[in-house]
């Protein structure tokens, strides 16, 4: 009846009753599996983590106890047991489970699935757990295509995504299925994961008679950026460097590890987590902060001038005129790094992040633009005032062009009473200098002006 789907059929002694919930699943183990496949968890008693949704009292929790599986996302980065709890609720839920893959299968292999699993339920009444790993990698017609059978109840959809669901999964299908937020193991969970794979006779390492140090141990715990799968591949691979009856040191540990890389995708979610991570690190002056996440984008691949580009925007946006010279700064470490490339170009960068992050801040350039942009899209009728039109032809000049501008540096003080808005707009104030750094001595210049224009028009009146 399965042809050649890869089918996962727990035994139905196991039933739906809370006092077997914890009970392994029977599965045979490929010596040759590497070992993270090896000691994926078989009950949630070995399951490490996901307190947030496995907790006693909680909704995953709950669901699993009771046995009645519900269609669900399940979002969360690499390695946080996604596939694992997928299993488990099949098990729970005595259903078929049915595993595929967005990457490498489509619509006709759904198609394929969708009909094994009307006919299962026609014939056994059992229902079939349809597992869809990577789902984001479907568009939005493809991730259509399961909106009927999850309603009519043919399967049940465990969908498995890296990437942001309220980006990535039509809104349709997140009404079906709920999303379970899985967070990045933390390295106590995985310290306790890597003890139980080095014990495990049957199916980890624990019949090599390895011994270890605590600090390589730990040092695997914390490299592998809250991923199992990463950490049982670095401890696998420092094993076999120690051999048989070895130890594995930290010498062991980082040899296994060197081959990690920093969980960072550029064109994912973390991306733009990261990003932001670091633009409120410097509008929040913390120099560490900031220059935490410049690394950590660094480290994880990110274009350099693409931070380059975001750290002149910075200058703009967060610092503006209360120290002019932050774009000055910036502009000079994107050159700096465009002429000396990486690694050494990266100093530049570093230092112009630390100069924003120490820089006094002010959004009033930003807030002023955006005044100015909202005035000048709703006023775009208004007429350039004639005193401030330029007059290069007789004609001009005959319908008043330029009549009556006064230049500023002839005028007494420097200033002009005059204004260069349109008549409908004058008065209006679109940029207010903050009370910090260089701002305030534009503030007091601006007062001072003020002051001048006003005691010219007093005279002018007066004269006239």
């Amino acid at each position: 009846m399965s042809g050649d789907l890869e089918l996962f059929e727990p035994g139905s002694e196991q039933g739906t009753s809370p006092d077997t919930v914890g009970a392994p699943v029977s599965q045979s183990i490929d010596p040759a599996a590497p070992l993270a496949a090896r000691m994926r968890p078989r009950s949630l008693d070995e399951f490490q983590g996901q307190e947030q949704l496995l907790g006693h009292g909680r909704p995953l929790r709950a669901m699993i106890n009771s046995g009645q599986s519900t269609s669900m996302i399940l979002w969360g980065p690499p390695g946080s047991g996604k596939t694992t709890l997928a299993r488990l609720i099949a098990e729970a839920s005595d259903a078929a489970f049915v595993s595929f893959s967005a990457v490498t299968e489509g619509i006709p292999r759904v198609r394929e699935i969708i009909a094994v699993a009307r006919k299962r339920r026609e014939v056994t009444g059992r229902r079939t757990i349809l597992f869809c790993d990577e789902i984001h990698r479907f568009n939005k017609a493809q991730q259509d295509a399961f909106l009927p059978h999850v309603e009519e109840g043919v399967v049940v959809l465990i969908g498995a995504t890296t990437e942001n669901p309220s980006f990535e999964i039509v809104r349709p299908l997140l009404s079906r299925a709920p999303v379970m937020v899985l967070a990045p193991l933390a390295a106590t969970d995985l310290r306790e994961i890597l003890l139980g794979a080095l014990g495990d006779v049957e199916r980890g390492l624990g019949d090599r008679g390895l011994t270890w140090e605590e600090e390589a141990l730990q040092l695997l715990a914390e490299a592998a950026d809250g991923d199992a799968r990463r950490a049982l591949g670095a401890l696998d691979a420092a094993a076999a460097l120690a051999g048989a009856g070895g130890r594995i040191d930290e010498a062991a540990a980082r040899e296994g590890l060197q081959h990690r890389f920093a969980v960072y995708d550029k064109g994912g979610e973390e991306h733009y987590n990261l990003i932001s991570a670091l633009h409120k690190a410097v509008r929040g002056s913390d120099p560490d902060g900031a220059l935490y996440w410049l690394a950590r984008m660094i480290d994880g691949g990110e274009d350099p001038l693409y931070l380059a580009r975001r750290l002149v925007r910075m200058a703009s946006e967060d610092i503006g005129l209360a120290d002019p010279s932050a774009l000055v700064v910036t502009m000079a470490a994107r050159d700096a790094f465009h002429f000396l490339g990486a690694p050494e170009g990266e100093l530049a960068l570093a230092e112009a992040t630390l100069y924003l992050a120490t820089a006094p801040k002010s959004n009033r350039v930003y807030v002023a633009w955006r005044l100015a942009m909202q005035r000048a899209r709703g006023t775009t009728g208004e007429s350039v005032p004639l005193h401030i039109r330029n007059a290069p032809t007789g004609l001009m000049k005959e319908l008043r062009y330029g009549e009556g501008y006064r230049y500023d540096p002839e005028e007494e003080h420097g200033v002009a009473d005059q204004s260069y808005l349109p008549d409908r707009l004058i008065g209006e104030r679109f940029y207010e200098p903050g009370p910090d750094g260089e701002e305030s001595r534009i503030r007091e210049r601006l007062e001072r002006w003020a002051e001048k224009r006003s005691e010219a028009r007093t005279r002018r009146e007066g004269a006239g």
